[in-house]
């Protein structure tokens, strides 16, 4: 999120010698766009470059599901196993842009985590833990969006068994331009502020000096670094890069007299997809309005909908942790008598998160096991 932060101590200039209790601290530069874009300066009190080992590497890949191309309904609260949040993921979908997983968390990790790949976006179906970071700590909580930028090294600690959806993206995730001015901050019409936005907490930096493993996302895997010194032993920070955390139960609807594209739910945006987010609202106020989606035809995306609770207007069969893919090309729509049952009606109460990705996506065999046949054929009575 675009907006100067700054944390602990730092000098009164980047650059310069600065000492804390008599000793030199190292200054880290964390930039996006070669030096080009947004960055943050963290200063150490150790270097934070020393290498003690390179431990081993672990192959991720994907295999890809070859079959009918269709819409398709899957039920991921089917999926029983747990873990830490790595280890925990199964990928359902990907590109070369993007990759879409789950993951259930019953477990603490004792390691550190850095995607040096993706940009990183959980949505919390449920659940209550605490993400540290070299940035500091955020505390999560069901409905929260974490958006953990590239690069950024992290460890989450859970309270309570969490869910959550994972998105992995090649290019920054940022909030859309159109609800932004030209000085970064949110305009007036934007479906939420400032305020909303959740940013961490910097506590007393740790200064450990044994073996820190360090798991990195790279391309093709996760590759093991050991450092002689903790990530964590930030005095301070300041800059405009960092993670953060929005509430979904803070986004503010914008409604309309008849319906409202999806655009109107944008929360956050890619270059190659965006992300949007259907909460609780009033429907459509014109006498004679259809407050259901029509069926449409989006021909230049593949819809993702991930359905979090409530009653889903458009949809039979649907359930909390439910998935639904319409890939770019098909006709799709409101199911039997959902158009026709939704004249009258005056709001919604539901919460969904939808991903439309700019290229086709790819599906995993993961979805094999909590896949509902049927529904390709539901649109009919």
């Amino acid at each position: 999120m675009p907006f100067y932060q700054s944390r602990g101590k730092i000098p009164p200039k980047r650059h310069t010698v600065f000492k804390n209790n008599g000793k030199l601290c190292y200054e880290e530069h964390v930039s996006r766009g070669g030096f080009s874009s947004m960055y943050s300066n963290l200063y150490h009190i150790a270097m934070p470059t020393k290498v003690k080992k390179i431990g081993k590497f672990s192959k991720i890949y994907f295999n890809k599901l070859n079959e009918k191309y269709q819409v398709k309904h899957l039920k991921t609260s089917e999926i029983k196993t747990f873990n830490d949040p790595v280890k925990s993921r199964v990928p359902l979908f990907y590109n070369s842009d993007i990759i879409i997983s789950v993951a259930h968390i019953n477990k603490n990790m004792n390691y550190l985590y850095k995607n040096s790949q993706y940009d990183e976006l959980f949505y919390i179906q449920y659940g209550k833990g605490t993400i540290s970071t070299n940035y500091g700590d955020l505390n999560y909580k069901t409905g929260d969006y974490v958006v953990i930028p590239r690069s950024v090294i992290w460890q989450l600690q859970y309270k309570e068994n969490t869910k959550m959806l994972v998105v992995e993206s090649s290019d920054p995730i940022e909030i859309p331009t159109k609800y932004r001015n030209k000085f970064g901050q949110l305009v007036e019409g934007s479906p939420f502020c400032e305020r909303d936005i959740l940013l961490p907490k910097l506590n007393k930096h740790i200064n450990n000096s044994s073996d820190i493993l360090i798991k990195i996302r790279v391309k093709d895997g996760l590759q093991e670094y050991f450092y002689a010194n903790h990530p964590f032993d930030v005095i301070g920070w300041d800059g405009y890069f960092f993670p953060w955390i929005f509430n979904i139960n803070d986004f503010e609807p914008i409604v309309g007299s008849i319906h409202q594209p999806p655009p109107v739910h944008q929360t956050f945006s890619s270059k190659s997809f965006v992300v949007c987010s259907f909460v609780s609202r009033l429907f459509d106020f014109h006498k004679n309005a259809i407050p259901a989606p029509y069926p449409h035809s989006n021909v230049d995306s593949d819809e993702f909908i991930f359905y979090s609770r409530g009653d889903f207007m458009s949809r039979k069969g649907i359930s909390a942790e439910s998935i639904t893919y319409h890939p770019m090309g098909l006709p799709h729509g409101p199911q039997p008598g959902k158009y026709e049952d939704s004249i009258g009606k005056k709001k919604t109460d539901e919460l969904a998160v939808m991903i439309d990705t700019f290229k086709a996506l790819k599906i995993t065999e993961n979805v094999v096991s909590i896949s509902d046949d049927k529904y390709p054929l539901s649109w009919i009575k």
